[in-house]
């Protein structure tokens, strides 16, 4: 269902978004993630350089080596497009998250090796969505194996987002032994503070 028709606008930017999962023949996993962003009328940029409507402000790319843990095991950036040639050179820093596990808590990870003036902004803000597509990838890997528990003993998908809540179905299909009714009406969602983020 799309959205509700918006009256009286017009476009002024496009960010794209795209990301991809592969396997590979060594048993390894690989994620591509790419922004892309445009603009709808021509911008001049600081160097007097004008772009065109419609060519890449930003055009960067990032690929993430996993393996079945989510653990990285090689990140490579490459940027197509910028609005200052210096930014180019940030693509290095991006190694600093190799040996890191895409688990929760992964967005302060990135955040902490890679914000500010340690890395460039649009390169890291990509690195922490595509920790929920390695996530999606290789799902079917991962669902075959046995649930990882927390230290009550509960799988710890449970209460991770809101169709894993332990009151709703799929709990109670999935895990019948851990299913709870629902809390009373005006009681908080159990598990409102779990992790926000690599979880899904």
């Amino acid at each position: 269902m799309p959205l509700p028709a918006s009256p009286h606008r017009t476009e002024i930017h496009l960010r794209s978004v795209e990301m991809r999962g592969y396997r590979r023949d060594d048993g390894l996993y690989e994620i591509d993630g790419r922004v892309v962003d445009t603009k709808s009328e021509p911008i001049t940029l600081l160097s007097g350089e004008v772009r065109a409507a419609g060519a890449p402000i930003h055009d960067m790319s990032v690929r993430l080596v996993v393996d079945g843990d989510l653990v990285v095991h090689d990140v490579i950036a490459v940027t197509d497009a910028t609005p200052f040639p210096v930014c180019a050179e940030a693509a290095g820093a991006m190694r600093a998250i190799v040996g890191e596990r895409i688990q929760a808590g992964w967005s302060a990870v990135v955040k902490s090796k890679l914000g500010g003036a340690r890395g460039c902004t649009h390169l890291m803000e990509i690195l922490i969505p595509m920790a929920t597509a390695a996530y999606q990838a290789l799902a079917p890997i991962r669902l075959a194996r046995p649930d990882v528990l927390d230290r009550h003993g509960r799988p710890v998908k449970i209460d991770s987002c809101y169709a894993y809540a332990a009151h709703r179905d799929i709990v109670r299909l999935r895990w019948p032994e851990h299913h709870r009714p629902a809390a009373a009406p005006g009681a908080p969602e159990p598990g409102a503070s779990a992790p926000d983020d690599a979880g899904r």
